[in-house]
């Protein structure tokens, strides 16, 4: 095992695999199946939203419970500027910022309150929005909902839709990982974990809470707003059930599972997010929610870090069995000296001698 970690700590091992990686993802799309391609762009899709989400809860340690908000505004205005006859690049800027603008304005007036408040609010965010699309159905299409077909291939591209649609939804979130990843690794990163471990400790070194718990969510709300792009990319309609407040409870769920304040988990989130449904559905649909609340409660008993800290876990777990037999491990000041034996007193009265001229005689004393 450690001499596996060692060869991982190679830059040029480390640039192979990911030239390795980058290959099969590109690659992928041309020998899978249509419904593999679309299973994995989905992947995409609420992996960039679980990302967003531990931005804000895994790295600052706020409760958001509204995430999927943003996730359906970015997906309305996708819709709205579609059919307008917008171009596509400002109709991607648009779907990040409008949801950006919104969490901005709801992290400004809720940032304060921190705790169980702040879940409150944002609580009510899907809550709101929900029959809030309802009665807007100018913009939104109302219950019915709205489509937007842009994704399809175009001819010179010589791809199906499945696979034009897989390569969107890969630029876009390897650009958002990449992203996420220099942002909580640099300055902005650093401060938010002291937020999130102390903010009386934050405040004593100059960083203000309040200031990067409101760019925190902001920038979370721009990640939903971007995955609510990359949904109509893959699905190509919307409706006021995306803002359904149990989608918002499972991005929770698959940000726990996937690993809170991890890059990697937010991948591993998005895929549960997908597959446990599926899998659940082929082993008994009336059982869905159950059996996605046992594996729930299996991950944080088991893997309190989420499925991302596995690898560590069993790393530990070696190096206890490896370390567990065998003699104790020597003083660190080499071995402990013998110490002669003290011989026995002897029994009975004891007599002057030149050795021991006041004898104990116990005969005299008893």
């Amino acid at each position: 095992m450690s001499t596996l970690t060692d060869r991982l700590r190679n830059p040029w091992v480390v640039g192979a695999l990911v030239v390795l990686v980058a290959a099969l993802l590109v690659a992928a799309p041309l020998m899978l199946p249509v419904f593999a391609n679309q299973t994995l762009v989905r992947i995409g899709v609420y992996a960039v939203a679980v990302l967003g989400l531990n931005i804000v809860m895994g790295y600052t340690g706020q409760v958001s419970l509204g995430q999927i908000f943003f996730v359906g505004l970015g997906a309305y205005v996708t819709a709205y500027g579609v059919n307008a006859g917008w171009n596509i690049t400002i109709v991607f800027v648009l779907a990040c910022l409008v949801p950006g603008v919104a969490g901005l304005i709801v992290a400004l007036a809720a940032a304060r309150l921190g705790g169980l408040a702040i879940a409150m609010v944002t609580i009510a965010l899907p809550i709101v929005g929900l029959p809030l699309a309802k009665r807007l159905d100018e913009f939104t299409g109302g219950s019915q909902g709205t489509s937007a077909r842009f994704s399809g291939a175009p001819d010179w591209s010589g791809l199906d839709d499945d696979q034009w649609q897989y390569y969107i939804v890969l630029a876009i979130t390897v650009v958002a990982f990449l992203l996420a990843r220099n942002l909580v690794r640099g300055k902005f990163g650093r401060a938010m974990a002291i937020v999130r471990d102390n903010e009386a400790v934050a405040t004593s070194m100059g960083i203000s809470p309040y200031r990067y718990k409101v760019l925190a969510f902001t920038i979370a709300s721009l990640f939903g707003g971007a995955s609510g792009f990359l949904y109509m990319v893959a699905v190509q309609y919307t409706s006021p059930e995306t803002m359904s407040f149990a989608h918002s409870i499972s991005l929770v769920a698959a940000m726990v599972i996937g690993g809170a304040a991890s890059i990697a988990g937010s991948l591993i989130g998005g895929a549960y997010y997908v597959l446990a449904p599926q899998l659940t559905n082929s082993i008994d649909a009336s059982l869905t929610l159950v059996l996605q609340g046992i594996i729930l409660l299996a991950v944080l008993f088991l893997l309190p870090g989420g499925l991302v800290s596995l690898p560590r876990t069993l790393r530990r777990l070696t190096r206890r069995r490896g370390g567990g037999s065998g003699s104790p491990p020597a003083s660190r000041s080499g071995p402990i000296p013998q110490t002669a034996p003290v011989p026995a007193a002897p029994a009975g009265p004891v007599r002057k001698t030149p050795e021991n001229p006041e004898p104990y005689d116990t005969e005299r004393q008893g």
